[in-house]
């Protein structure tokens, strides 16, 4: 049992966990509205959705780049998910087969133009973000899509029966599973830690950069096509600024969750638990009827703590590796 309890402690979701935990019984005492079915729904709305954005930076983050795109790419998709629907009365299963193909093409531009011209993701996926916006806008000329299917929007509002749980956030579910899966079962998902913590040290054991880093962006512009859809579904509508706010909470996630941006080091699970920390806390501003702009306060002060404890559980590494090598 304390060989147990002690792999728990060291996980970093298992901290987050419990915050998750108190925070939410704090608030439930102080606001019993906070359990409310109504609130209950909101929050699992909130969290689908950003549960993907989230997962579609941490990927990045895991090879020690980041996408800046994630946000333009969703609307992107958003886009042209409900304007072929409305223009060209498409199906909604070939819809969501030709937003999945925007989304993996704009991923493999991103990683493709990475490795061919040796530039940093930072900068690449900062000039795709205005190209990809700016396609957006030529194409809705900032005007939105409302013709969406009933399938659509009854989708991303109905609930499973009688319960505050929502249809949309099913998708996350598995998508999230599936992530795990990924990053600590599979060959590839593995390279891409071994590569986010040592370039060189990738190489000398036969791990392709070119295809980690490709590999890395396609899926996050696969998950980013996803959100985007699910946007779609939520709001029952496709406006022209779907994404525009995703940046910052895209890397709030997997930082809180303890992702080191210089790579090599993700969690799925902490990167979902803090997803629904963000969650609860922007809720929380609501019910108290704080004013919204502390949410995005929240974030920025979330992520500064979490790049302090990261960087110091670094230099705690670097210290006793070199304990480890002066003995």
């Amino acid at each position: 049992m304390k060989i147990t309890q002690s792999s728990l402690l060291k996980k970093d979701w298992f901290g987050l966990l419990i915050v998750v935990l108190l925070s939410g019984t704090f608030i439930a005492m102080l606001k019993p509205a906070f359990l409310s079915a109504f609130n209950l729904y909101v929050l699992m709305v909130s969290v689908s959705y950003m549960l993907i954005i989230a997962l579609s930076q941490m990927i990045i983050i895991a090879i020690g780049q980041m996408n800046l795109s994630v946000g333009a790419i969703g609307g992107l998709v958003a886009i042209s998910f409900s304007g072929v629907m409305e223009v060209y009365q498409i199906s909604v299963p070939v819809a969501i087969c030709i937003g999945l193909v925007i989304g993996t093409v704009c991923g493999f531009l991103n990683g493709y133009i990475t490795v061919k011209s040796g530039i940093s993701a930072f900068i690449i996926t900062l000039a795709t973000l205005y190209i990809f916006k700016g396609i957006n806008l030529g194409i809705t000329e900032a005007e939105p899509f409302y013709e969406i299917p009933e399938t659509v929007k009854n989708f991303g509002n109905a609930k499973i029966g009688t319960s505050p749980i929502p249809y949309l956030i099913i998708i996350p579910v598995i998508i999230t599973f599936l992530m795990w899966v990924f990053m600590n079962r599979t060959e590839t998902g593995r390279h891409m830690l071994a590569y986010g913590n040592s370039v060189q040290s990738a190489e000398l054991i036969g791990i392709s950069s070119s295809k980690v880093v490709v590999t890395a962006h396609v899926i996050s512009g696969f998950l980013a096509a996803i959100a985007g859809m699910l946007v779609v579904c939520r709001l029952q509508l496709g406006t022209p600024n779907i994404g525009d706010s995703w940046l910052l909470p895209s890397f709030a996630a997997p930082v809180i969750g303890g992702a080191i941006l210089a790579g090599g080091k993700v969690d799925v699970i902490a990167t979902a638990l803090g997803v629904l920390i963000v969650a609860i806390i922007s809720q929380a501003l609501v019910i108290f009827k704080i004013d919204p702009f502390f949410v995005q306060i929240f974030l920025g002060v979330m992520i500064l703590l979490a790049v302090f404890v990261n960087r110091y559980r670094e230099y705690k590494q670097e210290s006793s590796k070199k304990i480890f090598n002066n003995d």
